[in-house]
């Protein structure tokens, strides 16, 4: 059964950092393409950060430029989202998901297949 579960939310203040996780099971991270999204309360889903399995350029939003990065352990079969200098905007529901189609042009655009349950993130003071 192909599974990506998230983890690492919490409540963080606004300034500091946090690392969410999303491990993947029944698949191998190698051969998709990986996105995180998230989606804030009344708010529609968007895009925070994407790459392809073949590496190359990663995809960020312009919210998420500077501050959080995007990486990946194949060897744990896991993606992380680094996010820094956190504000209370960035509070949401965390997601990753995982795109098995060709990947061609910006990861941004791609067919996600998978999803997570998601994680939340709450910055707050």
């Amino acid at each position: 059964q192909l599974q990506l579960v998230e983890s690492g939310g919490g409540l963080v203040q606004p300034g500091g950092s946090l690392r969410i996780s999303c491990v993947a099971s029944g698949f191998t991270l190698d051969y998709v393409a990986i996105g995180w999204f998230r989606q804030a309360p009344g708010k529609e889903r968007e895009g925070v950060a994407c790459f392809k399995s073949s590496g190359g350029s990663t995809y960020y939003s312009d919210s998420a430029k500077g501050r959080f990065t995007i990486s990946r352990d194949n060897a744990k079969n896991t993606v992380y989202l680094q996010m820094n200098s956190l504000k209370p905007e960035d509070t949401a529901v965390y997601y990753c998901a995982a795109s098995e189609g060709i990947q061609l042009g910006n990861c941004r655009f791609f067919k996600y297949d998978y999803w997570g349950q998601g994680t939340q993130v709450t910055v707050s003071s």
